[in-house]
């Protein structure tokens, strides 16, 4: 049997990750996860009943969240995490559209390490319930699948190329919302925590949360609940402040985002859509990560493995054997 070995640099107080698949909205399977309700397969048209859960993360005026496929007062983001699905501003994707008017203030950043954007609107026009405080979506439920189930996540921010975002967050409420997406590598998970899923937007995610639309570079703020060698943990007897907001330059101001649908439920002209589908009995390969920082993983042909650096001060070495990873 043939094997291959190379050699691993190993960093000092990186947690393991592990990502078993990685998709592109083009090759990406129905089912990204068992028990998903909508689908990742999206074709290109856009259509308010999608049940897409791909969501694009790529500047201002082009980017999604995660929110509930129906309206209603049980709406709310604490019981509908498990099957959100993605309303996105421009049209293109698969998804449904965010209604023009809906967002009156957002605001992207460009750093190192991390894409984000904030802001505020009436997200009730996506079926947030009036009042609801709202909750945390990210790729790491309770249950090592997302919350969303098989929510993906893509960015051509980092090298101009639609690439998926592994490590990423997204807090919505029916006023506020926020979205982080981390560039693959050893510092992702610290700074898309998502552990802190009671504390909210501004704490996890320090930003400009105004009226108004810009674009600007930053510089990549401190992970969220690490002070120095401290670290917070939900639920402590003091909750510290949230980090200062990391300073920008650079920044583009736009006078508008839209893309003229007025109403939610507006019918949308479509050249391909996504349609619902029921759970599978069997999935595609994810990534999830636990909070202690371990990974576990789902397997398929379906799309190759990455493995980046784990813990420990060492040298490693890994073998690849026809096609199975061995740490």
């Amino acid at each position: 049997m043939l094997s291959v070995v190379l050699p691993l640099f190993f960093l000092v107080g990186v947690r393991a990750q592990t990502y078993s698949a990685t998709y592109l909205p083009s090759n990406a399977p129905n089912h990204s996860e068992q028990g998903q309700a909508g689908t990742n397969q999206c074709g290109t048209g856009s259509n308010q009943t999608s049940q897409c859960q791909n969501a694009y993360i790529n500047s201002v005026d082009d980017f999604c969240v995660f929110a509930p496929p129906e309206p209603g007062p049980a709406s709310v983001i604490g019981n509908t995490e498990r099957f959100e699905v993605s309303w996105c501003i421009k049209p293109g994707y698969g998804t449904r559209l965010i209604p023009d008017g809906s967002v009156t203030g957002a605001h992207f950043v460009q750093t190192p390490d991390y894409v984000q954007v904030t802001g505020v609107g009436d997200f009730t026009k996506i079926n947030i319930p009036k009042g609801d405080a709202g909750g945390e979506l990210d790729p790491h439920g309770a249950d090592g699948n997302g919350n969303p189930i098989g929510g993906l996540v893509f960015s051509s921010a980092f090298t101009g190329q639609i690439q998926q975002v592994h490590e990423w967050t997204n807090f919505m409420s029916d006023s506020q919302f926020c979205f982080r997406a981390c560039k693959d590598g050893p510092k992702a998970p610290g700074l898309c925590e998502h552990i802190y899923d009671v504390m909210g937007c501004e704490w996890n995610m320090p930003g400009n949360y105004g009226q108004g639309f810009a674009h600007c570079v930053g510089d990549s703020g401190e992970p969220m609940g690490v002070y120095g060698a401290s670290t917070f943990h939900q639920g402590d007897g003091r909750t510290p402040p949230p980090h200062p907001a990391p300073a920008t330059s650079s920044c583009t101001t736009v006078a508008t985002i839209g893309n003229s649908v007025s109403v939610s439920g507006a019918a949308i002209p479509t050249n391909t859509t996504s349609s619902p589908t029921a759970p599978p009995t069997t999935s595609g390969t994810s990534a999830t990560r636990t909070s202690s920082g371990s990974s576990s993983t789902s397997s398929s042909n379906a799309a190759s493995a990455i493995h980046l650096p784990g813990s420990g001060a060492l040298v490693g070495l890994i073998t690849i054997v026809a096609g199975a990873s061995i740490f």
